[in-house]
């Protein structure tokens, strides 16, 4: 079986980045790669890896910022395995996941992704739930045990009514991500945009409740941070008006109707609204409600 291609695309804080790597060093089945792409200039970071002394531990410092997307292009341009994650700079592999994909894999040979069990923890590493993980999690996540095979416009209808995915868990075919690529004009929403567009390929997706994963969430993520001003919900309202045009093009009626709906990613916004009024960030507040009453529809 092959080995599995571990990629993160690193920004940001050290410590957490070196407790990412830690985990990951820490896997009970061996056979994995890890590649560190550097988009910063933090001091030390070098010589931290260079101590390390496993190699299967490789790091690059890119000569120039490439931001996001940029980054996690290199990434996939660098990916030489058959099958690859993109790691949180932030996150923790549980000491189980690479032995939890393989087995996966060892079932469903082919398949384009994997979405394992997933714990949220918080900044300081503890088990934490949001609203929107709760949401998650209740709501929209489908209600299944064990491993499910899912795909086809039944599972881009569950997604576009709330992304229940955690995209730095997820494991993917090399070559399905390489034939669509990232879109340019997506951040915040490049993840769900992604599965949607194999999706409309063809690919399938296992989804596993063993617990193979913890997602961090605090208030300095990119996602976050992007909240209050309403920057993330402009960016997925023009996802959701593009991609409902493409799947009803597609023959995919009640996709298309889930996505000019975004029903969550409405309720969301308005939730945001008053932390925004109490931030003093009037404009985000009226990005927030415009976002939060207006549906992705083409004006007529």
């Amino acid at each position: 079986m092959t080995t599995l291609e571990i990629l993160l695309p690193y920004y940001g804080d050290v410590a957490l980045m070196q407790a990412a790597v830690r985990s990951v060093l820490a896997q009970t089945d061996p056979d994995w790669r890890l590649t560190v792409v550097d988009d910063g200039r933090e001091p030390g970071v070098p010589e931290w890896f260079a101590e390390l002394g496993d190699d299967r531990v490789r790091y690059f410092r890119n000569e120039r910022n490439l931001g996001v997307t940029g980054n996690y292009r290199k990434c996939l341009g660098m990916a030489e395995y058959e099958y690859m994650m993109f790691m949180g700079t932030d996150d923790i592999m549980l000491p189980n996941y690479v032995a939890t994909i393989r087995s996966i894999l060892a079932q469903y040979p082919g398949v384009a992704m994997i979405q394992p069990g997933v714990q949220v923890i918080d900044s300081d590493g503890r088990p934490s739930s949001s609203l929107a993980d709760e949401a998650k999690r209740r709501i929209y996540a489908p209600r299944q045990h064990g491993r499910v095979l899912m795909g086809g416009e039944e599972l881009a209808v569950s997604l576009l009514k709330g992304n229940w995915l955690y995209f730095p868990s997820i494991c993917w075919r090399t070559e399905a991500v390489r034939s669509t690529g990232f879109r340019d004009n997506l951040e915040i929403i490049q993840d769900l945009a992604l599965v949607i567009d194999l999706l409309q390929a063809g690919e399938q997706m296992v989804v596993d409740d063993v617990r193979a994963f913890q997602y961090r969430r605090h208030a300095v993520s990119i996602s976050s941070s992007s909240a209050f001003s309403g920057t993330r919900f402009t960016e997925a309202r023009r996802y959701f008006l593009d991609v409902a045009d493409r799947l009803e093009a597609h023959g995919w009626p009640k996709a298309a109707r889930a996505s000019r709906v975004h029903l969550s990613a409405r309720i969301h916004a308005l939730t945001l609204v008053p932390g925004a009024v109490r931030a003093g960030q009037w404009g985000g507040a009226k990005t927030l409600l415009r976002n939060a009453t207006s549906t992705a529809s083409r004006p007529r």
